[in-house]
C-alpha cells in the first residue's frame, strides 16, 4: 500500500506533469495568436502605460469604477508575489538539471506567459465586484462563475470557480507562507553565519519577528500592501538587479559567448561538464518550461486578483500594465540570474538551487556576492508572503464572504512563524497539488473568454 507521502508525490507528478505543461503552453500560444503577438506589438506601450502619471496614481475620471489600488501598486503586488526565490533558486536549478539550453525555453514560457497574464488581469476587471466593506474583488473565480456560464452552463461554472477559490487559498497557506518563511529563514541563517547550536532559537525570533511584520502589513487590508508593495519592489528589485548587473560587466567579454550556449544547448542538449551531469534536449524543455512557469506563475490565475483592485475602469489597459510583470520577472531578472551563473562557468560545478546562484556571485564580488544573494533572497520571500497574503485573501473572501477576512488574516500570520521553525518538504508537495487545481480551472476559462478579452482590446485598438 502506497504511503501518504508517496501518494501524494505521485498526484503531485500528474497535476504538473505534460498534459498540464502542454495546457499552460498551448494556451499561451492560442492567445498570442489569436491577440497577433501583442506581447511583442504592444510592449513599448504597455511600458509606457506602466509608468506614466496615471498608472502611479490612480486617477481617473469615472469614479464608479474606481478600484482600491493604483496600477502601478497592483503590478507591484504581482511583483511581490511572483519576483521570488523562483528568480534565484529556481533559475539556477532549471540550469543545473537541464543545462543552460533551459534558459532558452524559459524565454519562450515566459514570452507566451506574457499573454496569458494579460488576459487573466483584463478579465479580472471586466467581472469584478464590489464587496460589502466597499472594496473591490476580482479574479480568477469571478470570470469563471459569471464569464463561463453563458458558455457552459452555471453549476459547471461554479465548480470551476469554487475549486480555483478552495485551492488558492489553500496554497497560500503553503506556497505563499510557510514555504517562504522558512525560505526566510535560511537565507539569514546563512547571511549571519548562524551556529548550529544556535538554529532553533534563531528560528523562533525569525518566526516570530517576521509573524509580526507581516501582521502589520495585512491587517491594514489592500491599501496597505499596496502602499508597500510599490516602496518594497522596485527597491529589492534595484538591489537584486545591481549585484547581478555588476558581475556581468566584470564578464562582458563572455556574455555572446553564455548567449550561444544558451541556444545550443536549447537544441543540441549538452554533454557531461566537471559537476554537471549532462542533459538532453528533452530535459532543458522540461526544466525550461517548468521552472519559467513557477516563476512568473502566468496561468495559474493569482495576477487577477490582485489586478482587480486596480483604479481603472478599462480592462484592456490593466491587461498591458500585467503583461510587464511578466517581462520583469522572467525576461529581466531571471535572465541576469542565468546569465551571472553561465558566464562565471560555476553552473558545472555539480551546486543547485540558491547556493549555485551564490556560488556565481561570489566567484567576482566575494562575500558580498554571497550577501547580495541571501539578502535577495530574504526580500524576495517576504514579498511574495505579502503578495500571497491577498491572493488567499480575496479566495476566502469570495468562498466565506467579507466578514472571513479577518479570521483569514490571524490564521495568515501565525501560520508565518509554524512555517520558519517547521519542516516543510510535504508543505512544497501539497501546495504543488493546490497550484495545479488553481491552473487547470483558471486555463479553461482563458481559453473560453479569449473571445470577450479580444473583443476589449480591438476596443482599445490594440489588435
Amino acid at each position: 500500500m502506497l504511503t501518504l507521502v508517496q501518494l501524494l508525490n505521485r498526484l503531485d507528478s500528474l497535476m504538473w506533469g505534460k498534459y498540464t505543461m502542454a495546457l499552460l503552453l498551448f494556451t499561451g500560444l492560442f492567445l498570442t495568436l489569436r491577440y497577433k503577438f501583442i506581447q511583442i506589438r504592444k510592449l513599448p506601450y504597455a511600458l509606457k502605460l506602466t509608468f506614466n502619471k496615471t498608472s502611479l496614481s490612480g486617477a481617473t475620471e469615472d469614479k464608479e469604477h474606481h478600484g482600491d489600488i493604483t496600477p502601478f501598486q497592483a503590478l507591484t503586488m504581482t511583483l511581490a508575489a511572483t519576483v521570488g526565490n523562483g528568480n534565484i533558486a529556481g533559475v539556477a536549478t532549471a540550469i543545473a538539471l537541464g543545462g543552460p539550453g533551459a534558459v532558452f525555453w524559459m524565454w519562450i514560457t515566459a514570452s507566451l506567459g506574457m499573454a496569458t497574464r494579460a488576459t487573466e488581469a483584463l478579465l479580472g476587471v471586466k467581472f469584478r465586484r464590489k464587496a460589502e466593506d466597499g472594496t473591490f474583488i476580482g479574479g480568477a473565480f469571478y470570470y469563471l462563475e459569471d464569464g463561463t456560464s453563458p458558455i457552459i452552463g452555471k453549476l459547471p461554472a461554479k465548480i470551476l470557480a469554487v475549486a480555483f477559490a478552495l485551492s488558492g487559498m489553500i496554497a497560500a497557506f503553503g506556497i505563499g507562507n510557510m514555504v517562504q518563511a522558512n525560505s526566510v529563514v535560511l537565507s539569514l541563517s546563512r547571511l549571519f553565519g548562524v551556529s548550529q547550536s544556535f538554529q532553533v532559537q534563531f528560528k523562533v525570533i525569525t518566526g516570530i519577528t517576521l509573524s509580526v511584520l507581516t501582521g502589520l502589513v495585512l491587517l491594514g487590508g489592500v491599501k496597505r500592501l499596496g502602499q508597500v508593495a510599490e516602496k518594497l519592489v522596485p527597491a529589492m528589485a534595484a538591489f537584486y538587479i545591481l549585484g547581478a548587473l555588476t558581475v556581468l560587466i566584470l564578464n562582458l567579454s563572455k556574455i555572446p559567448y553564455a548567449f550561444a550556449l544558451i541556444f545550443k544547448s536549447a537544441f543540441t542538449g549538452h554533454a557531461a561538464a566537471g559537476g554537471f551531469a549532462g542533459a538532453t534536449v528533452a530535459k532543458a524543455l522540461q526544466y525550461g518550461v517548468a521552472r519559467g512557469l513557477f516563476s512568473n506563475e502566468a496561468g495559474l490565475g493569482t495576477g487577477s486578483l490582485a489586478h482587480a483592485a486596480a483604479k481603472t475602469p478599462n480592462p484592456a489597459r490593466q491587461g498591458m500594465v500585467a503583461m510587464v510583470g511578466t517581462f520583469m520577472d522572467t525576461l529581466v531578472i531571471c535572465t541576469m540570474t542565468a546569465l551571472a551563473i553561465i558566464i562565471t562557468g560555476v553552473w558545472t560545478s555539480g551546486e543547485t538551487s540558491t547556493a549555485l546562484t551564490i556560488k556565481a556571485f561570489s566567484v567576482n564580488l566575494g562575500t558580498i556576492g554571497a550577501a547580495i544573494v541571501a539578502l535577495g533572497s530574504t526580500l524576495f520571500g517576504y514579498s511574495t508572503l505579502l503578495g500571497w497574503s491577498y491572493y488567499g485573501e480575496q479566495c476566502t473572501e469570495y468562498l466565506f464572504g467579507v466578514k472571513s477576512n479577518t479570521v483569514y488574516r490571524v490564521l495568515f500570520v501565525i501560520f508565518v512563524a509554524v512555517g520558519a521553525v517547521a519542516g516543510i518538504d510535504l508543505v512544497w508537495t501539497v501546495s504543488d497539488i493546490f497550484n495545479g487545481f488553481m491552473a487547470v480551472p483558471n486555463l479553461i476559462g482563458l481559453l473560453l473568454l479569449s473571445s470577450v478579452a479580444a473583443r476589449e482590446l480591438k476596443k482599445e485598438g490594440l489588435l
